[in-house]
């Protein structure tokens, strides 16, 4: 038995060379994409890091108009006021009153009734005053 030599078959080398390069083509293909972090990973993570890196120059622009419009607020009444009349509905008068109002009808009737409040109040004037105010 110990006479007897191999008997290689002539298409096994060709077998044995494409299992190896099957292999090789196995394992380069696991270190490039393999693992949690492959290729497309890194790249999907870069094209997020640079949209996040946008998105940080968005609010640091925002923070930058929101830290001049708050030094003009603290230090300007008139832009205060201005804030309040065109963002908040303020209505000056003897007193200053703040109307919350998100309905259109709604803030509609405040204003027909503050006008209807100014006109009684010019009436009621004219007529301690002695001046006619009709035609």
């Amino acid at each position: 038995m110990a006479g007897r030599s191999k008997r290689v078959m002539p298409g096994g080398a060709l077998i044995r060379r494409l299992a190896w390069v099957g292999g090789a083509v196995a394992v380069l293909s696991f270190a490039v994409e393999g693992g949690e972090y492959g290729t497309t990973d890194l790249l999907a993570l870069r094209d997020s890091v640079a949209d996040i890196e946008s998105e940080l120059a968005l609010l640091r622009d925002t923070v930058a108009a929101l830290d001049s419009t708050l030094k003009l607020v603290s230090s300007d009444d008139f832009t205060l006021e201005r804030i309040a009349r065109e963002e908040h509905g303020l209505v000056k008068g003897p007193k200053e009153l703040l109307y919350w109002v998100d309905d259109a009808s709604a803030r509609d009737s405040v204003a027909r009734d503050a006008a209807a409040r100014d006109s009684v109040k010019k009436r009621a004037t004219d007529d301690t005053t002695g001046v006619d105010s009709g035609a």
